[in-house]
């Protein structure tokens, strides 16, 4: 009798462990079909089209939704289909209202304490990038490095608060970030001008100077919205 409650214990519990990890795979394919384009900014479609596009099982793309929901990236309309955010100014001054509140306070930390040889390494990586852009133009690996070391730069200076929450929150974050990105129009001299902001936040922290930390950073956000908004 107890071999027999094993079993059906271990029947019971493997459907709830792959429906968690399909939930999860589901996520993160809804994300990555956003972000290469397979479903289009602000699409309306339903979950069986999803599901195909995902290559999940609706059952756990809708656990998934549920979850890219409450972050705000879709809504769900009952019997109809999944409208997915389109990105605009309310979504963009909401983005960059979060780091300019979380990160100002994560640079300070950043430029006082932050370790020497990373910020040498982020500048070298960056001054090199500048020079491959000036010489090739903007190519496909010079796009990925760029976003490696955006990716890099802003974790670092979120890192030195030492705090999981925030971390977390702001890989969320991040997520509006990559949309926000989606129908940006990238140029080399506005590619060139973003890695030099990077630069001036970096030269700033390895003087420890933290008011032209926060300073440089600030003007970097504002920058980035504008571009954003395609103003520049």
């Amino acid at each position: 009798m107890k071999k027999s409650q094993e079993r059906v214990g271990t029947k019971f519990e493997r459907p709830d462990v792959t429906a968690r990890r399909l939930s999860d795979i589901a996520y993160d394919r809804i994300l990555e079909s956003l972000f290469d384009r397979k479903v289009p900014v602000g699409a309306f479609i339903s979950q069986n089209e999803l599901s195909a596009i995902v290559d999940v099982p609706v059952a756990p793309l809708r656990d998934a939704l549920r979850m890219l929901e409450a972050e705000g990236i879709l809504t769900i309309h009952p019997r109809s289909g999944i409208q997915f955010v389109r990105p605009g100014l309310e979504l963009t001054r909401s983005t960059y209202q979060f780091r300019s509140i979380v990160e100002k306070a994560a640079v300070r930390v950043f430029a006082e304490e932050g370790d020497e040889n990373v910020m040498n390494a982020l500048e070298v990586r960056h001054s090199r990038l500048i020079r491959k852009v000036e010489r090739d133009g903007i190519t496909t690996e010079s796009l990925t490095e760029t976003d490696e070391l955006e990716l890099e730069l802003h974790g670092q200076i979120i890192k030195a608060l030492r705090n999981p929450l925030i971390e977390i929150a702001y890989r969320r974050m991040h997520n509006y970030l990559r949309l926000l990105r989606l129908d940006r129009k990238l140029t080399v001299p506005i590619l060139l001008r973003t890695l030099k902001e990077h630069l001036d936040i970096l030269e700033a922290c390895a003087t420890r100077n933290a008011d032209a930390a926060e300073k440089a950073l600030q003007a970097h956000f504002q920058a980035a919205i504008q571009r954003n908004l395609g103003l520049v």
